[in-house]
């Protein structure tokens, strides 16, 4: 007998549907209330898809959201249904897909897609073949009511369709699909390609087995008249560019001349899908071959593409000049996530030209985050990286028109150009900079907020060029107006103004210490003029600032201007307010670069962390505890927390001490490293290594607890974390000197294990933008440990001299470096015989350093000289004879070898 609902029942759900579309917020609540109850009944839910699927009496809305609140329901506590709950709500939803109402088939779709992901498909057997039985059928809407319920499975299920566990349905699914691309309906034409579409990025092994059948339909629908049709072709060739571009090389040519016409497609969601098959292709090896011929065509599409459209300025309120008054609302502001200390080593390689940041056509991001301009200028990027200055002569003609043109829409285009082609073309463009920069630093007092700000943008990405020229050419012009600009009346300008002034500073370094009153002065005068969301930016120009000039901020005058405004945002923040991340992480900069400038101000800001970070511990142990009564803590003011610390004890050094001697930081620190999320363990490590470094009387005590710690945490998978604590306890060699021999063995093996391993990534380093190989930091920590307890660590030399020496090469001369060869030579002394075959290696390492000191120096020759003794003159001929010519050059000039 089929289930029945009560009448009194029926309209008291009735009443609840229709009170819960009530604005009210009072009503809402007894809404919320109300439903609460309702869920103790088994039955209620069969009260939501009865209204659903039989009360065609009620109207529409009313009808979808009893399925609406019949989805949530199945995703909060499907698992405690009574089996006939759930037996009559499955037959319902698969006996009334086929809905007379688009609406009420989708929540259906919907709801059958929940219940099916809850781990449903396997206990629904019956669902799929019901499907796509159904798709056979004479009526348009069970067609595709069923085939709108199948995308959605394909979507959040596509995994397991393609796996054992169901017996693999796609060996019927998908070529049942495939027939599906002749329908004479566009809206099942549309969902039979979406539901293909699903399987192309993990290469489903019945995709695969029919891929030239999909092809030729997805060929054949090339020219379709549905938008929605098109915009899935689309979709489906750039992925198939990806995974098999083995098929589409044949047919090249045709694709590519598709796509040019798609990408100028009337429908923009079209043309944006078919503008992702650029920046697929570019990351292809084939593309310069296959392009090249192209881009006559393509270059002015992708230009015209990077125009505002009339909607873009319309929401970005491109009429509106001065809105500096408004505050933001709080949903502009996006959340922004702290990047944890890294430990990094000075290196050799020279700054890449331009910067990494490709990705940071962040001039719009008020709009929908991704539209046509955006993926346009990213496609323009990324070719120009692979074209190089052979794009320039299909685009100068086209720059000169826009760059100088009288609609501020189309100017404001060629701006953009510009900037996305500065990392590809830099070469290429040099030659007209001295004529377009100072043209640009003009368009920053353009009468449009929206040339201003792009403006800002282009001319940061050439930044990199405007510092190698004599500062008055351009520097200092354009440092004059970027100032000004972070006055703008505007929001977006001063947005863009400070963000590419963050880059200049990066650039420029010390070439800003003649003007640093004048920029702070401005920075500061921002400081009362901002609204939210540009005083956080405006926390990391500060920032930056005083990464790049460094101690050269330390003068009473300088810290004067910029230390109270600071210090009276930090007294105004609260302990639980996330803006204190962007804060602490400028102050962090600031103390490092004030040192003991930053004295007077450190007692306050270094208690406040360990408050911050007591306060977590501790709210992270009541939820540990007690998980239904308490949240889980935000661990980021934790981290920050912690980095400032860091940055206090490296700017303050041994003044740090009395701070740490009054407080339980030790304490806070031992729990902080063993904590589950890495990048609280990788900022605890830092700081270890800091306060090592600035006050060991305090660290001494805790050694033998803290030392396994140490030693479990050198675990490449999590590299900064491995890093960081392999960096701690080099500088607690130093410290401990003998003392470190009851410790050796915790960590040697697993030290050497790391720097053994092959490829280990290269990590881009945030602070300087180099390169340096991780490797480097475990080789300085493995030459420390053998110069304190050369006994212990000798016998291993012959495994890892090799790649010890390889890794060090590069490194700079430092303390550092100084301290790990000291302890390699000591090394060698104990065990030469280590050192034998892979002695070429250590000769160039020793070269690799431009001025050691005196006594090393001797220590290097000893080495080189007794090895040659050793083996006599002869075979140390047949040897050197391996050498490149300027190692050779250099060990004969400097040691005489």
């Amino acid at each position: 007998m089929d289930w029945q609902p009560d009448e009194q029942g029926l309209q008291q759900v009735l009443q609840l549907l229709k009170d819960s579309q009530s604005p009210n917020t009072a009503t809402q609540r007894i809404v919320q209330d109300k439903l609460k109850q309702l869920n103790q009944f088994p039955d209620f839910n069969n009260y939501l898809i009865f209204v659903l699927t039989r009360l065609k009496s009620e109207d529409e809305p009313t009808r979808s959201l009893s399925g609406l609140i019949l989805k949530n329901n199945v995703k909060a506590h499907y698992q405690s249904f009574p089996p006939p709950v759930a037996d009559f709500i499955k037959q319902e939803c698969l006996n009334n897909i086929g809905d007379a109402s688009s609406l009420i088939r989708a929540t259906i779709g919907i709801l059958i897609t929940t219940i099916a992901s809850k781990g449903e498909l396997q206990m629904w057997p019956e669902l799929l073949p019901q499907l796509c039985n159904l798709l056979n059928s004479e009526d348009y809407n069970t067609c595709e009511g069923a085939f709108g319920a199948l995308q959605k499975i394909c979507e959040d299920s596509s995994e397991l369709l393609d796996s054992d566990a169901l017996n693999r349905p796609l060996n019927i699914m998908i070529p049942k699909f495939l027939q599906f691309f002749k329908h004479c309906s566009p809206k099942i034409r549309s969902h039979a390609i979406a539901c293909v579409n699903q399987f192309i990025m993990d290469r489903a092994q019945a995709l695969m087995d029919n891929i030239d059948t999909f092809i030729e339909h997805l060929f054949a629908l090339a020219v379709d008249d549905d938008p929605e049709v098109r915009k899935n072709v689309c979709r489906a060739l750039v992925m198939l560019l990806e995974v098999r571009i083995d098929r589409l090389i044949p047919h090249m040519h045709s694709i590519i001349q598709y796509m040019l016409q798609r990408t100028q497609d009337h429908d923009e969601n079209v043309a944006l899908e078919a503008c992702e098959f650029w920046l697929t292709l570019a990351e292809q090896p084939i593309c310069k071959e296959v392009l090249a011929s192209h881009l006559v065509q393509l270059i002015p599409i992708l230009v015209k593409g990077m125009k505002y459209s009339e909607i873009d300025i319309i929401l970005l309120k491109g009429d509106v000049e001065e809105d500096e008054a408004v505050p933001d609302s709080e949903q502009d502001i996006k959340p922004r996530f702290h990047k944890s200390r890294t430990v990094t080593l000075p290196h050799e390689a020279e700054r890449p030209d331009g910067s990494e940041d490709a990705e940071d056509d962040d001039d719009d991001d008020a709009l929908s985050d991704w539209n046509l301009r955006k993926c346009s200028a990213a496609a323009l990027d990324v070719l120009a990286n692979v074209f190089r200055e052979e794009l320039l002569p299909h685009l100068l003609p086209l720059l000169k028109d826009l760059l100088f043109h009288p609609e501020w829409v189309v100017k404001e285009s060629g701006i953009l150009v510009l900037g996305a082609i500065a990392e590809g073309c830099m070469q290429g463009m040099v030659p007209y900079l001295p004529e377009l920069i100072p043209h640009l630093i003009q368009c920053l007092s353009d009468k449009k907020a929206l040339v201003r700000s792009i403006a800002c943008w282009t001319l940061s990405r050439y930044a990199h060029w405007v510092v190698s020229q004599p500062p008055d050419m351009h520097l200092k012009p354009l440092m004059t107006e970027l100032l000004k600009r972070i006055l703008d009346g505007n929001k977006r300008v001063q947005e863009a103004a400070c963000s590419a002034f963050a880059t200049l500073e990066e650039e420029a370094c010390t070439e800003l210490v003649p003007y640093l009153s004048y920029i702070l002065d401005t920075l500061v005068f921002a400081f009362g003029k901002y609204q939210h969301k540009n005083l956080l930016i405006l926390y990391d120009a500060i920032g930056t600032l005083a990464d790049s000039v460094g101690h050269h901020l330390n003068q009473p005058e300088y810290i004067q201007k910029l230390m109270p405004p600071l210090i009276q945002k930090w007294n105004e923040l609260k302990d639980e307010d996330k803006d204190l991340f962007p804060l602490l992480e400028c102050l962090s900069s600031v103390a490092t670069a004030l040192q003991s400038g930053f004295l007077p101000y450190c007692e306050p800001v270094y208690q406040r962390c360990v408050t911050l970070v007591q306060k977590t511990l501790a709210q992270a142990m009541m939820y540990t505890q007690h998980p239904e009564q308490y949240e889980a803590p935000d661990k980021d003011f934790m981290i920050v927390a912690l980095d400032l610390l860091s940055g206090l004890a490296e700017g303050l050094g041994g003044h740090v001490e009395q701070l740490v001697a009054r407080s339980n930081i030790m304490t806070l620190l031992f729990q902080c490293m063993q904590d589950s999320m890495p990048e609280v363990r990788q900022s605890s490590f830092a700081l270890l290594g800091d306060l090592t470094k600035a006050c060991f009387i305090h660290v001494k005590p805790c050694i033998a607890e803290f030392m396994p710690i140490l030693g479990t945490n050198l675990n490449p998978e999590f590299i900064s974390v491995c890093n960081n604590a392999t960096w701690a306890i080099g500088e607690i060699c130093m410290q401990m000197g003998a003392e470190m021999q009851p410790y050796v063995q915790m960590v040697l093996n697993n030290l050497v294990e790391i720097i053994n391993r092959p490829n280990t990534p290269k990590t881009l380093l945030e602070n300087t933008g180099r390169l340096t190989s991780p490797s480097a930091i475990p080789a300085i920590t493995i030459g420390r440990l053998g110069y304190v307890c050369p006994q212990e660590v000798a016998p291993m030399l012959q495994q890892f001299i090799r790649p010890w020496c390889t890794s060090l090469r590069n490194i700079r001369d430092n303390e550092e470096k100084d301290s790990a060869f000291r302890g390699i030579c000591m090394m060698i002394g104990v065990n030469p015989g280590g050192v034998v075959q892979d002695f070429i290696f250590f000769c160039d390492a020793v070269a690799s350093w431009v001025s050691p000191k005196d006594d090393l120096r001797d220590m290097f020759y000893k080495i080189l000289h007794g090895f040659k003794d050793q083996v006599g003159e002869e075979n140390w001929q047949q040897f050197s004879e391996q050498f490149p010519p300027l190692l050779k050059e250099r060990l004969a000039a400097f040691y005489g070898v």
